[in-house]
């Protein structure tokens, strides 16, 4: 999948400028698209050439002018049949440190521990802010009221993949360090 169309999904929430777009995905496209500033205005300015989103200038009297992006019609009808079609391809999954974690035996095991140790502190701390976004889209609302009367639930389940992501990457790397305790004598 482009970026394309998770720029165009993330556009759903209303308008935005690029800024705001960035600060979007890593809160809310965070668990399960990544994207750089960079790769954000790049992608803007061919949905703005291509007629998939419009740009307005808004003038700023301190700071630069800045852009204000939204999605037109035609976008929506190309996010729409995207949202429709089946995925090409299943996820696969590509993280170095399961290419560590393959090349190991000949590493030293308290190297491995350590590696594997920040990324459960990563695991925590995206379970953290995960836990915030979750506060902020109940908004006092238990899941079920959420889940049956907000106008968009899209952004809340997608929240839960990246939350049940983040656990088993937890309960994993808690296996990995129980197998290598048992494997490494203690000194």
């Amino acid at each position: 999948m482009s970026l394309k169309y998770a720029v165009l999904a993330a556009l759903l929430e209303g308008e935005a400028s690029g800024y705001e777009l960035s600060k979007i995905f890593d809160v809310s496209f965070a668990n399960f698209w990544a994207s750089t500033p960079q790769q954000l205005y790049r992608e803007l300015e061919r949905l703005a050439r291509d007629g998939l989103v419009e740009a307005r200038v808004v003038r700023q009297e301190r700071r630069p002018d800045k852009r204000m992006f939204s999605l037109t019609e035609a976008g929506r009808r190309d996010l729409d049949g995207f949202a429709a079609e089946p995925p090409r391809r299943p996820t696969a999954i590509r993280d170095e440190l399961l290419i560590k974690i393959q090349a190991m035996d000949g590493v030293d095991p308290e190297a491995t521990r350590a590696l594997v140790e920040e990324r459960m502190t990563w695991a925590r701390g995206k379970l953290d802010r995960y836990a915030r976004v979750r506060d902020r889209l109940l908004d006092g609302r238990t899941e079920e009221e959420y889940l049956r009367e907000a106008d968009r639930i899209g952004p809340y389940l997608t929240l839960m993949g990246g939350i049940a992501f983040e656990e088993q990457n937890l309960r994993w790397c808690e296996r990995v360090l129980t197998v290598l305790r048992r494997r490494t004598p203690l000194s």
